[in-house]
């Protein structure tokens, strides 16, 4: 039996505290399947305070992409993983000037993460931003992103068996 949560909010919402609350109170090991790439100073900063965050025994797994294989491998029952996040995925995976394998395919990756949810053990926690309350952004790449967020946030919010929007550090329950 799997139990698919997706958790959405804006930047710096509280949403990954709230998924690393949920995994705390699960009582299970956890794998924490860090998706971020890091390209400069600040980012790294950001990335270290949530490494600090999180309890020492925490598995944590490094991976931009390829995530439904990775997820294959490491989402089984009795245990938790935090996907933490979708946003940052699938930037690196359409962004032209990121690091990122130079076959990678966006809908590839995406049909695969997909095709996957489904077929989950265990308890699995996304993480994503929700990019569509503002206004339509300039730029094709930046309207790209958008609309590709949207699309992945529907597209796992109907897989779901829960799904929260965290703002202010306080969670709604939109499914479950």
């Amino acid at each position: 039996m799997n139990n698919v949560h997706l958790i959405l909010g804006g930047a710096r919402s509280g949403k990954s505290a709230f998924a690393e609350k949920l995994a705390l109170e699960s009582g299970l090991p956890v794998t924490y399947i860090a998706t971020a790439q890091v390209y400069d100073a600040e980012f790294g900063q950001r990335v270290d305070h949530h490494k600090l965050r999180r309890p020492a025994h925490w598995k944590t797994v490094e991976q931009s992409f390829n995530l439904g294989e990775t997820l294959k491998t490491y989402a089984k029952a009795g245990e938790c993983v935090i996907v933490d996040c979708l946003t940052l995925w699938l930037a690196q995976c359409i962004c032209p000037d990121c690091d990122r394998p130079q076959n990678l395919d966006w809908q590839s990756e995406r049909h695969a993460l997909l095709e996957t949810i489904p077929t989950l053990k265990g308890t699995v926690l996304f993480v994503s931003n929700e990019v569509g309350m503002g206004i339509v952004p300039l730029g094709e790449i930046n309207r790209q992103f958008q609309d590709e967020q949207g699309r992945l946030n529907q597209a796992i919010a109907q897989l779901a068996d829960k799904v929260s929007f965290v703002a202010a550090g306080l969670p709604l329950t939109l499914k479950g």
